[in-house]
């Protein structure tokens, strides 16, 4: 075989396969990736019956069992983290994902806290307007 139409030979077979690398990385780029399955998250006060929950997942993180009232993210009924009204951080199960789950229970606490404190100086108020009137 003549070197010149061997060269264009091995300069088409190049070209062609370059193309066949661009366009399989194109295709693999473009693909979707599947996103996780959506689960229904509640968030919700803590009550008497979430302590042993809000133990356990204390022992998670090896941190004292927590004190007070907490906002409490819960996944087909099981509690997956928990946030204090009060000073602390974020409690979560490790063996779970739950960080996106944290800036929900942030805003879900500053959302009751500050209902809590703006009921409060309105019940406050009330009952200085009532005895006002009452001239006491």
């Amino acid at each position: 075989m003549h070197p010149a139409i061997r060269e264009i030979m091995v300069r088409d077979n190049q070209r062609e396969l370059d193309r066949n690398v661009r366009n399989a990385y194109l295709l693999h780029g473009s693909r979707e990736v599947a996103a996780p399955p959506v689960e229904s998250v509640v968030l919700r006060l803590s009550c008497v019956q979430d302590d042993d929950a809000l133990d356990r997942l204390a022992q998670l993180e090896s941190r004292p069992a927590p004190k007070g009232q907490h906002v409490v993210a819960e996944v087909r009924g099981v509690i997956v983290a928990a946030l204090p009204l009060g000073p602390g951080s974020a409690l979560a199960d490790p063996f779970r994902r739950t960080t996106h789950l944290v800036p929900l229970l942030e805003l879900r606490a500053s959302q009751l806290t500050t209902n809590r404190a703006r009921w409060r100086s309105q019940a406050v108020w009330r009952t200085v307007r009532v005895a006002a009137r009452r001239g006491g």
